[in-house]
């Protein structure tokens, strides 16, 4: 059977040509490698309806015509029959005119084409013909694939970010040329998203645009690198730690709230299980990397080094910019970012799982935008302080502590909870 489930022109005039001679739906779908249930909803969908009567018949559609006794609904007509069943004006003259309608149409092949009758059939026809079947076709394609392919959020999002540079001056390529880490959309776009009107920004705001006459221009990425991965896969991965058994493993992932809102990312310690949660007010990769900037200034190279040696994450746009991650201030590489395979989140599977604990908290669905940093850090306290049988009955906070200095938990604002006092439902952040 074909992948490709759409229908060319020369598909169509076959379907016509078929049911014109006869042949059955089942045998038409064999001859173009169709499912016959392709066919038939074809035929339905882009059947066209015909007044088209027969030669020597008054058009008379009623129901019951055969049996009505009415006379002279319509005398004032000049060629009036006296007799209404008889006139070509009782489709619209009588006020009980109830159309009758061909029982043919409601089965296969749901057409008049081929039907014996038609010649002197009065009865409103249904005709699959291949012209405005493709015509059609055409239109719901080239309408299916217009607007704009971004959520009510998504765009607001969007708007919050560029309307108020473009107002200030800026063109849209400087905007995502300078901001190449928070935008993953091509420029082309935000300017027929500016001249549709979905953006506060207008055409008007920009002097040059109404200037300029549209001219092709090769495709130019403003954010994501196509060789980012490059020796960051997961077999690139697997080779590090084996050469490096003792090398410490960071998983890194995003938690989303509301789309286009808040989310979290989130980075869990192999050896300890301890997790941390940031807050970001955007799922890009500039916010990844303040992140990161705030992590190294605040643990001290050393430290962070020790930290986060290997970060091994999925293939979201947000990571995208894995150099920014690796190196310091001074360009040098200190970590060292691995992407998991496409859809295999189970190759990470351990901070996936303790995405449970947080989901206690904040079911999926739940907005993040009104959350604090410091409301994350007590539900990740209290997480922490949560005893594993994985760990031996032992907390994440406990085991982060003995094999690093505590006092970088205190500093990220996480916090030993009593057993007994933690809350895992969300009640804890109401």
């Amino acid at each position: 059977m074909a992948k490709n489930k759409h229908l060319t022109d020369s598909d169509r005039i076959e379907i016509e040509h078929s049911i014109r001679h006869k042949i059955s739906f089942s045998k038409i779908a064999a001859k173009l490698f169709k499912h016959h249930s392709t066919i038939s909803r074809e035929v339905i969908d882009r059947r066209v309806a015909s007044n088209k009567g027969a030669v020597g018949r008054i058009i008379n559609r009623c129901i019951m015509r055969r049996n009505c006794q009415k006379r002279q609904l319509c005398l004032d007509m000049p060629d009036c029959t006296r007799r209404c069943s008889t006139c070509k004006y009782c489709n619209t003259a009588c006020p009980d005119f109830q159309e009758e309608v061909c029982e043919k149409l409601s089965k296969p092949p749901y057409v008049c084409n081929g039907c014996e009758e038609e010649s002197k059939c009065v009865l409103r026809k249904q005709y699959y013909v291949h012209n405005p079947a493709q015509t059609n076709y055409k239109d719901i394609l080239v309408e299916s694939r217009s607007g704009a392919n971004i959520t009510e959020n998504e765009l607001l999002s969007l708007d919050t970010l560029i309307s108020p540079l473009v107002k200030a001056g800026q063109s849209v390529h400087h905007i995502l040329v300078n901001n190449s880490n928070r935008f993953d959309i091509h420029e082309k776009t935000v300017y027929r998203y500016i001249a549709g009107g979905l953006l506060k920004a207008k055409n008007g705001d920009m002097p040059r645009v109404c200037m300029l006459k549209p001219r092709s221009r090769k495709p130019v990425q403003h954010k994501i690198d196509k060789k980012c991965r490059i020796g960051r896969m997961l077999t690139d991965f697997q080779s590090c730690v084996d050469a490096n058994p003792e090398i410490r493993v960071v998983e890194m992932d995003s938690v989303i709230g509301r789309i286009g809102g808040k989310v979290l990312l989130t980075l869990m310690f192999r050896d300890s299980g301890l997790m941390l949660a940031f807050l970001r007010d955007r799922n890009d990769a500039q916010s990844v990397i303040d992140i990161f900037l705030m992590l190294r200034e605040l643990a001290g190279e050393e430290l962070f080094l020790a930290l986060f040696q290997v970060l091994l994450t999925d293939n979201g746009s947000e990571f995208s910019n894995p150099a920014a991650i690796e190196c310091d201030k001074n360009g040098l590489r200190t970590a060292r970012v691995f992407y998991c395979d496409p859809c295999a989140s189970w190759q990470k599977g351990r901070v996936e799982r303790n995405h449970e604990f947080i989901r206690f908290i904040l079911p999926k669905g739940t907005s993040f935008d009104d959350l604090t940093q410091n409301e994350v850090n007590l539900m990740m306290s209290h997480i922490n302080s949560y005893s594993r049988p994985a760990l031996n009955d032992k907390t994440p906070f406990d085991l982060f502590s003995f094999v690093y200095d505590k006092k970088i938990l205190s500093d990220l604002g996480i916090h030993k909870i009593p057993a007994n006092e933690i809350i895992l439902k969300p009640s804890l952040l109401e």
